[in-house]
């Protein structure tokens, strides 16, 4: 059989696709077993508008100059341990960010509703982790507490809910 030249038309696209679907074949086969479907690939950050003069964060995270509310973690302060916190209410971690500041509540495990104690008083956030509408557990504030805070906070029972009140 003999080739009668380049390839036209319909089998010229034919051949394209086969050349995009194979590409994309070996993208897939070489993604790193850690990287889940759907996950966003880390980027640097970019800087935010309307930042406070020292370079911090504004309190609440800062508008990136593509329009994101999403800031950059902040670093922990000195004296001060990082702890994850569970909202029983996620959706208040729409409207937080990193360098906001809150009051910790809990409810401890088998406690009324309206027996909330305030655990951490002016506590910083520092980065929000997941949506505000996963409801998988995979959401979480991370703040800044003292040592004393943090071990009163993963000391309680299991079933304890936790709460935020937004400051400033």
């Amino acid at each position: 059989m003999r080739w009668r030249g380049l390839p036209r038309g319909r089998t010229l696209l034919r051949v394209a696709l086969v050349a995009v679907l194979l590409g994309l074949a070996a993208a897939v086969l070489n993604t790193p077993d850690g990287c889940p479907p759907g996950a966003v690939p880390a980027v640097a950050p970019t800087p935010t508008v309307g930042a406070p003069a020292g370079g911090g964060v504004p309190p609440g995270g800062g508008v990136q100059a593509g329009g994101d509310r999403r800031a950059a973690a902040l670093p922990l302060p000195a004296g001060a341990v990082g702890v994850p916190i569970r909202l029983a209410e996620p959706a208040a971690l729409a409207v937080l960010g990193p360098g906001a500041r809150v009051d910790l509540l809990v409810v401890p495990a088998g406690g009324a509703a309206g027996a909330a104690t305030v655990l951490a008083p002016r506590a910083l956030v520092l980065d929000v982790v997941g949506a505000a509408g996963a409801v998988d557990g995979s959401s979480a504030l991370y703040l800044a507490l003292r040592p004393e805070q943090a071990q009163r906070a993963v000391g309680l029972p299991e079933g304890s809910r936790f709460a935020v009140v937004v400051r400033e």
